[in-house]
């Protein structure tokens, strides 16, 4: 506290955070706007409280679940209680890649009518049900939660998240990934039928390194290549990897691809997403919710079902439940059974 600057409080601030840190400060905080209907001595801290009497508490799986009846997806009338029940009816698809697998997660304690933020560490306000991990980041330590079974996975319904966004390793094999992440990120001024190409030519780059892929929706305008990998390959090896992949097409069909961030050259083309693949990021979880107004949901699919009337956002919280009742076959069926390597010509040399 050496360098802090201590100021008389004579204005109130609203602003909106993660969480209350163990020390007492707060964790992402962002300003909002001041308050100027009250005095600086009539801000207090706020505790959290046990429900009052007549609150109501259901639980789900062994989770108290508080304020069952809050509207979550306001256009859908979607409330905690009901998306609680959504995953418990698709636990068995959404599991096999959740579990073990550290998160960051959109939260929005209110439902999507309120404050929505990324919440990468946790607090003290993580139901029991999820695992905690330890993560060594660049200049601190950092503690994620991880779903390891369904009542894992209802306790992040419990806390408010509407996006479940996942590691590319697990959380016993931190430093060694088990699959690659292209996201596939079009212009506002991309039709989905060029998206769906370009989709096939990165699985054809793919198959011509021997690496098979998994196509999915993101639930929002673009789709993902999931590439299980064996473990062994670093970090480094991965991203290297993928920023080649990336990087080759985007010299041979520069019309259609770029592989910068920047939203100013993407007019027109797809931006290849290989940042996914760096050691702490993630991607949205195969068969999790988005915090979007018509409840998307991430949804993979065979590469035969990508057609343009299966756009990007088309199976929802609502649709999705039928959809999977009707399939006869798991569209990812070979996905837990595929076995990979990465290309050793395409590793770095140590």
């Amino acid at each position: 506290m050496a360098r802090a600057h201590w100021v008389k409080p004579e204005l109130v601030a609203n602003v909106t955070f993660g969480e209350w840190t163990p020390d007492g400060r707060l964790r992402h905080p962002s300003f909002k706007s001041l308050r100027e209907d009250k005095a600086p001595r009539e801000v207090v801290r706020e505790k959290p409280v046990t429900p009052a009497r007549g609150e109501k508490v259901i639980v789900i799986e062994g989770v108290r679940i508080t304020h069952p009846d809050r509207v979550v997806y306001p256009e859908q009338g979607i409330t905690k209680r009901e998306l609680a029940a959504f995953y418990v009816s698709i636990a068995d698809w959404i599991l096999p890649h959740l579990v073990g697998r550290p998160t960051t997660l959109v939260r929005c304690p209110e439902g999507l009518g309120g404050e929505c933020f990324y919440q990468k560490h946790v607090g003290q306000w993580a139901p029991p049900s999820l695992r905690r991990v330890k993560i060594q980041e660049k200049h601190k330590i950092g503690e994620y939660l991880v779903v390891d079974d369904l009542p894992g996975l209802v306790g992040l319904m419990q806390i408010g998240i509407l996006e479940i966004h996942t590691s590319n390793s697990r959380a016993e094999h931190l430093e060694q990934p088990d699959r690659l992440v292209f996201d596939l990120d079009p212009a506002e001024d991309v039709p989905w039928p060029a998206v769906i190409a370009a989709a096939r030519v990165v699985r054809a780059r793919l198959e011509a390194h021997s690496l098979e892929s998994f196509v999915k929706t993101t639930g929002g305008k673009g789709l993902h290549l999931v590439v299980p990998i064996t473990r062994g390959p670093s970090w480094d090896d991965c991203l290297e990897f993928s920023r080649g992949l990336a990087e080759e097409l985007v010299r041979e069909i520069p019309e259609a691809f770029v592989a910068v961030m920047s939203k100013a050259p993407r007019a027109g083309r797809i931006y290849i997403d290989y940042l996914r693949n760096q050691r702490g990021a993630t991607s949205v979880a195969a068969y999790s919710t988005r915090a979007k107004p018509e409840a998307p949901v991430s949804t993979p699919l065979t590469w035969d079902k990508l057609r343009p009337d299966v756009e990007s956002a088309r199976y929802t919280v609502a649709n999705l439940p039928r959809r999977l009742a009707s399939l006869k076959t798991d569209p990812w069926a070979k996905y837990a059974h595929t076995r990979q390597r990465l290309p050793k010509a395409q590793r770095r040399t140590r």
